[in-house]
Formats: C-alpha cells, sequence, structure tokens
C-alpha cells in the first residue's frame, strides 16, 4: 500500500516537474518572443529613419539638379533670346539699307524721266525754230537745222554737263561712300608693313674662322657647296655674314638650312655637304607642308587636298615687289571674307578663290603658260568647285566676271598688293613709273603741264581752256586712263583728275 502511494506521488511529482517545465519554457518564449518583437521594431525604426534621412538626400539632390537644370535652361534661353535680337537687328539693319538702296534707284529714274522730258522739249524747240528759220530766212530745211543744232548744241553744252554731273554725284556719291566704308574697313584690318628676301639672304656666323672651313683647302668645300645647291656663296670682308645668291627662293631656302646645320655640326667636308644637303631638302619639304596647312587654316579654307596644300606651300618662298605671295594671298583670303559677308557673296568660295589666286606662281618657271592659266589647270587637277575656279580665274582680268566673288577676289588683290606698305620698289623704279605717267599724260594735245603725286596713284593733268572744251576735258581722262592701263604696269590703281580752269586778267591803271 505504501508503494503504491510511492507511485502515486512519483508520478504526481513527475507530473507536476513536467508541468512546470513547460510553464517555464512558455515564460521563456514569451519573454525570448518579446525581446524579438523589440528587436523587430528597433529595426523597423532604424530602417524608417534612414528611408527618411535618403529621402531627404534624394530630395536635396533633385532641388539640387532640378536648380542646376533651370539655371542652364535659362542661360541658353538668355543666349538664345540674345542671338534672336541680334538677327533682329541685322534684319532691321537690312531693312533700311534696302529701303535707301530703292529710294536711290527711284530718285535716279525719276531724274532720267526729267532728262528725257528736257529732250523732248528741246526736241520740240528745234522742230518749231527749224520752221520759223525757214521762213523768215529763206532757208532749205537741212540748213535750218543744222544752223539750229549747231546752235542749240553751243548753248546746251554747259547745262547738260551741269546736269550730268549732278546725275553723276547724287546717284554715285552714297554708293561710293559705302565702297570706301567696306574698302578702308579692309585696310585698316590689315594694313601692316611686310618684308622679305628677293635675290639674296645672310646667315650670321658664330665667327670668321668659319669662313675659312667653308672654302676649304683650294676652294673644294665652297665649290662642292655650290654645286650641290645650286647658289651663290658669297663670302666678303663683312664680320660675321655669308650672303647666299640666288634668283631661285627653294634653292636659297635649302642652301641656308644646309649651311647652317654644316656650322652647327662643324665637320665641314664635300662629303658632308652632300649628305646634310639632302637633308636641308627634307626640312624644307617639310617646312613647305606646314606653311600650307597653316596657310589653309589662318584663311579659313578647309578640305584642300593634301597635294594641293603642299604646292600652295611653296609660295611662302615667293615675293612680289618684295611682298611675300603667300602672306599676301592669306591677307587677300580675309579681305575678300569681310567684303564678301557686307556684299552678301559666298564668304567661303571668296576666302578660297582668293588663297589659291596665284597658286600657279607656284610652278610658274617650271610649267609654260601664264601663272592663271596654270592656277586653273591645278585646281581643276585636284577637284576644286567649279565656282572657285570662276573666283579665282578673273583677277589679273585674263577671263571674264562670271560671279560677284570673281570681282571680290579682283578688288581684294587690288587691296593687299597696292595698300600702303605692302609692296616695295627700287628708286629707279619707282621714279621711272612716274615719268612714263607723266609721260603719257603730257603726249595728248591741249595739256599745258601734268604732274604724278600720291605715290603714282594720282595724275593732275593741266589743260589750256582756250583749246578744250569740258566734254573734251572729260573724254580726256578717260583717254589718259586708258592709255595707263594698255601700257603701264603698277599696282592698285591710278587716278586721273583733268582740270579745266578759266582765268580773266584785266589791270586797272
Amino acid at each position: 500500500m505504501s508503494l503504491t502511494y510511492a507511485l502515486i506521488l512519483m508520478s504526481l511529482t513527475g507530473l507536476l516537474g513536467i508541468i512546470i517545465g513547460y510553464v517555464f519554457r512558455w515564460l521563456f518564449v514569451l519573454s525570448r518572443k518579446g525581446s524579438i518583437e523589440l528587436e523587430v521594431k528597433q529595426i523597423i525604426l532604424t530602417a524608417r529613419e534612414d528611408a527618411k534621412r535618403i529621402t531627404g538626400e534624394a530630395e536635396t539632390q533633385a532641388k539640387e539638379l532640378a536648380a542646376s537644370a533651370e539655371g542652364t535652361l535659362k542661360e541658353k534661353e538668355d543666349k538664345l533670346t540674345r542671338a534672336e535680337e541680334r538677327v533682329f537687328k541685322r534684319e532691321e539693319s537690312l531693312d533700311k539699307k534696302q529701303t535707301e538702296l530703292e529710294r536711290e534707284v527711284e530718285g535716279v529714274k525719276s531724274r532720267i524721266e526729267e532728262v528725257k522730258a528736257i529732250k523732248e522739249r528741246a526736241d520740240a524747240l528745234v522742230l518749231a525754230r527749224q520752221d520759223e528759220l525757214a521762213k523768215v530766212a529763206g532757208l532749205t530745211k537741212d540748213d535750218a537745222r543744222e544752223l539750229l543744232m549747231s546752235e542749240l548744241a553751243r548753248e546746251s553744252d554747259e547745262d547738260f554737263m551741269v546736269r550730268i554731273q549732278k546725275l553723276e554725284q547724287t546717284g554715285q556719291e552714297k554708293l561710293e561712300r559705302r565702297a570706301r566704308e567696306i574698302l578702308t574697313t579692309a585696310i585698316h584690318r590689315l594694313g601692316n608693313s611686310v618684308a622679305s628676301d628677293t635675290m639674296a639672304s645672310a646667315i650670321t656666323i658664330p665667327n670668321d674662322d668659319i669662313k675659312g672651313k667653308i672654302i676649304g683647302k683650294e676652294g673644294r668645300n665652297i665649290k662642292a657647296f655650290e654645286r650641290a645647291t645650286g647658289v651663290e656663296v658669297i663670302i666678303d670682308d663683312t664680320p660675321g655674314s655669308i650672303v647666299l645668291s640666288s634668283y631661285d627662293p627653294l634653292r636659297r631656302a635649302v642652301a641656308r638650312v644646309a649651311l647652317e646645320n654644316l656650322i652647327l655640326d662643324g665637320r665641314i667636308q664635300p662629303a658632308k655637304i652632300e649628305e646634310i644637303v639632302e637633308k636641308a631638302k627634307g626640312e624644307v619639304t617639310k617646312i613647305i607642308k606646314e606653311k600650307g596647312e597653316a596657310a589653309a587654316y589662318e584663311a579659313g579654307v578647309l578640305n584642300l587636298a593634301p597635294q594641293l596644300t603642299q604646292i600652295l606651300g611653296r609660295l611662302h618662298f615667293r615675293t612680289s615687289y618684295g611682298q611675300s605671295v603667300l602672306q599676301h594671298s592669306v591677307e587677300m583670303a580675309h579681305i575678300a571674307g569681310m567684303i564678301a559677308e557686307e556684299l552678301g557673296a559666298n564668304p567661303q568660295v571668296a576666302r578660297a578663290g582668293a588663297l589659291l589666286h596665284d597658286i600657279g606662281k607656284a610652278l610658274d618657271h617650271e610649267v609654260q603658260g601664264t601663272h592663271v592659266e596654270i592656277g586653273r589647270r591645278i585646281l581643276q587637277k585636284f577637284g576644286v568647285s567649279e565656282e572657285v575656279v570662276k573666283a579665282m580665274q578673273a583677277h589679273h582680268e585674263e577671263y571674264p566676271y562670271e560671279t560677284t566673288e570673281s570681282i571680290i577676289v579682283q578688288v581684294a588683290d587690288a587691296i593687299s598688293g597696292g595698300r600702303p606698305g605692302a609692296r616695295r620698289d627700287s628708286v629707279e623704279n619707282y621714279l621711272k613709273r612716274l615719268g612714263d605717267i607723266e609721260g603719257i599724260a603730257n603726249s595728248f594735245g591741249g595739256v599745258e603741264k601734268s604732274y604724278a603725286i600720291s605715290a603714282g596713284r594720282e595724275v593732275r593733268v593741266f589743260v589750256k581752256p582756250e583749246e578744250m572744251s569740258d566734254l573734251a576735258a572729260r573724254d580726256l581722262a578717260r583717254n589718259i586712263a586708258l592709255r595707263i592701263q594698255n601700257e603701264l604696269k603698277y599696282p592698285g590703281e591710278i587716278k586721273i583728275a583733268v582740270i579745266r580752269e578759266t582765268r580773266a586778267i584785266e589791270f586797272a591803271r
């Protein structure tokens, strides 16, 4: 019986232990669940804070990006607005110029109508006077007409001269003023002096002992150098200098580079001279290419064939009246571009035609023909557009002016070659040209005396008033201009001013 109680007690004790263990486990799970929920809540709270922080940063960045985009957009809008204002102002200016031009044309037309009306009245007066003269004088109709016409011509010479002068002045003053503004602006912007070698190049040497090495034993070195380069080496008593003389500027350039390299090397002997001259030819070829590319880039003429650029670079060593032909061509390109923009022509075609107008001079001693004809063949060979060929071929009037750009190129050539400081000439040639100009003017009948002034760019011719009328004076000016143009060579243009002055002299005694 006691054993039974003991078993029951043990069973109850075990059951109670199981219950207590379950309770403790349940309490432990509850406590663990509470800590996990707390951790989850903490994680959620942290995530919310991170999300809020990230959202705030994103909003801040978005606002900054939006502000930057708005600033950029506003800047572009401002630029676009300013560009539109400039275009609008330019259009207004063009409209005003067009209106002024139309007004001038209408004024000229009205004056032409006035002249026609005067002529009709004069014709009617002639007929009336013919009838009156025939009745009064008993003259035939032909005799009366001849008498009346001579009388009217004598009386109307002065009136017609005054009216013609007024028409010319009013119809051309504004046009000439505008042309002077364009040309003066172009000359002012490019009015720099130029200097260039002509037939000789001076080489500076560190000391006079080098002269003996260049000459060599019994002159072998200098003879080998002259034979290899084709230039004449002049060594005289001038200290620190040696002169290279040749009509060919390319040969002089090769000789100059070769001689400078020989002086630096110090080993001057016939074999070394030939080696250095060959290297110098390569260096000059490289210089020619660089000069051609630089000139095309400076003139704004791109996409030229490499062979054409190489030929263009050779003009760096060519001169005309002391003016570098390549520099002259680049200067012409700038002038032609400015004039073309002012006149509404094609600036790119004008620039290209001006830059390439003298390209035939790079080969004119190697190929037969004028430099214009040689230049045309070169441009056509390398696929230059026909518009550019037409623009360049008329600058010496060998071909007719087919486009506006061809006239612009000719004007740019005259500006670049004729502006002060562009070209240089010897005193003998200068005085001879002045004498030739005055001789042509004095060869005409009725000329009392003439003076060539403004460095030969203007001729003032004084005529005898009793032997020449005003109309004859105008014809004389035209005839002198034609003879000077046909018989003399000169840069730019020459103004001929014929002066007819009538003086009445009496003495009071």
